[in-house]
């Protein structure tokens, strides 16, 4: 399983369409731990273009501060799950956070 989180100065980004990297970490479904961790720089944000790219990278969950329904509506038509609200932290604190079911989310922090 693959999550990816958009980051900023190596932190969750609240806006997810101008982050500076994308954190996209594997995890062992089996032992449910993370086995490794890759920085990708995004492609120009256009609509639909970061569904596909992540899609592509093999990309099953976002994690994001907020998103717009429209963009989720693309990651979902792409088979990717999107999870919104999420805290600002780092890419192996979340993750270990959402895969122990201890993830705490508020708002969606996207107004569009």
């Amino acid at each position: 399983m693959k999550i990816a989180i958009p980051l900023c100065n190596g932190r969750l980004s609240a806006h997810f369409g101008h982050c500076e990297q994308f954190a996209v970490v594997d995890v062992d479904t089996e032992t449910r731990q993370i086995s490794g961790t890759t920085l990708h720089t995004p492609p120009a944000h256009e609509p639909g273009v970061l569904p596909r790219w992540l899609a592509q990278m093999g990309v099953g969950i976002v994690l994001a501060g907020g998103m717009g329904g429209r963009a989720q509506q693309l990651f979902n038509q792409s088979g990717i799950d999107v999870i919104t609200g999420v805290p600002e932290d780092v890419p192996d604190a979340l993750v270990r956070s959402y895969l122990e079911g201890r993830l705490v989310c508020g708002p969606n922090v996207c107004d569009h």
